[in-house]
């Protein structure tokens, strides 16, 4: 079992594996035909709440991941799909 991260705008390739994306939006410029996913599991991702809070400043990391996890502890159905995402594929 292995798990990669690699960003949508990044090609794929035979050797990613299921391909899960793990965003609540979509990204943009990218074609969802293109994008070669298995699985878009939007409510594995942090909160829109929590992402506009966010806003990608570096400042707020340590608070964002500290929320993210809680979001993530309170979620439990979407956290156990992706775990057995995992553990049913050699790459996730």
């Amino acid at each position: 079992m292995r798990v990669q991260i690699k960003r949508i705008y990044e090609a794929s390739a035979e050797t990613d594996g299921y391909r899960v994306y793990v965003d609540r939006l979509w990204a943009r410029g990218v074609r969802k035909e293109d994008a070669h996913l298995d699985l878009w599991l939007k409510d594995i991702a942090p909160s829109n709440e929590l992402r506009k809070w966010f806003a990608h400043d570096p400042e707020k990391w340590e608070v964002f991941k500290t929320r993210y996890k809680a979001e993530l502890d309170a979620n439990t159905d979407a956290v156990q799909q992706l775990l057995a995402l995992i553990e049913t594929h050699d790459t996730v």
